[in-house]
């Protein structure tokens, strides 16, 4: 069971359970967390929750996915972010860090290997854009690319509620010139998008199966394509969740992304008008168009 949320008619926002077979209800609750919290008051869980109100004659919606106005899947209040999770991204951070030079051991090594993992502020709901939205390329970065992760909805206790698509967006060369600068290489207007559905993670039996795909398209052809599964992980789940909340307050419906196993080639850089494509099997596809952001 995946979680939803769309624009009606009068541009306000529904929350909608999204079957397995595409069938799609809309649901009384106005957001997922108030969904949540209100399974928890009645002791039953989320997919339950869902369950009776569809078998009580919780309104289906008439038109197919593909026609409906997504919105983010949540109002995440903020999305924090994972790095170096991946040997694809030491390498990557590496490359960045030393001009190429692979052979060169450098801080993205030790905290590929250290107990403690980097953990990193990303996004605010101000900041974060859903399904169909643009996201923007940051103006004084020349070599920019998405990053595609699996992102994990925290609830209040620091459960996980769900799983969803995110796209990091990063400017490689203001993070190669200095780890320092890694806040402005990361966050910035529209530099992080998350959706288009949030898979409830009771429905997941093994999170460490998600396969995850990126496309860039650009002038309608495909330029980029590379695949990776949360199989490759360095860390559990639990463990980034952990360092998350220590000595943390942690707000109803934070998004932790957890890193990323796919960088396009070395030579590339996102341009204006490129489309990005992240899908992670049984969540779904979030597309977004890259603009380029004026000083």
């Amino acid at each position: 069971m995946r979680v939803i949320r769309f624009a009606d008619e009068t541009s306000l926002p529904v929350l909608a359970a999204l079957t397995d077979d595409n069938r799609i209800y809309a649901l009384p609750q106005r957001d997922l967390m108030e969904l949540v919290r209100e399974a928890e008051e009645l002791g039953v869980s989320p997919l339950a929750l869902i369950e009776k109100e569809i078998a009580e004659g919780a309104a289906p919606v008439g038109v197919p996915l593909e026609s409906l106005t997504l919105l983010t899947p949540l109002d995440a209040p903020e999305v924090w972010a994972a790095g170096v999770t991946y040997e694809r991204s030491r390498d990557a951070r590496n490359y960045e860090a030393t001009g190429g030079k692979l052979d060169v051991a450098t801080f993205y090594d030790k905290v590929y290997d250290a107990e403690r993992p980097e953990i990193f502020f990303k996004s605010t709901a101000a900041r974060t854009v859903g399904p169909g939205q643009d996201v923007c390329l940051r103006s004084d970065s020349s070599w920019q690319i998405p990053e595609p992760e699996l992102g994990l909805v925290i609830g209040r206790n620091g459960n996980i509620v769900g799983y969803t698509a995110g796209n990091d967006m990063s400017c490689r060369d203001i993070e190669g010139e200095n780890p320092l600068y890694l806040p402005q290489a990361k966050m910035w207007r529209r530099s992080c998008s998350i959706g288009p559905a949030v898979r409830l993670a009771e429905t997941v039996a093994d999170p460490y199966r998600f396969q995850i795909a990126c496309r860039i398209y650009r002038n309608g052809e495909l330029a980029v394509e590379g695949t990776a599964s949360t199989g490759q992980l360095k860390r559990r789940f639990d463990e980034l969740v952990s360092f998350l909340r220590r000595d943390n307050d942690i707000f109803d419906g934070t998004v932790l992304l957890t890193g990323t196993c796919i960088v396009p080639p070395n030579d590339f850089t996102l341009q204006d008008g490129d489309r990005i494509e992240i899908e992670i099997s049984d969540i779904g596809v979030l597309s977004n168009t890259a603009r380029k952001l004026v000083p």
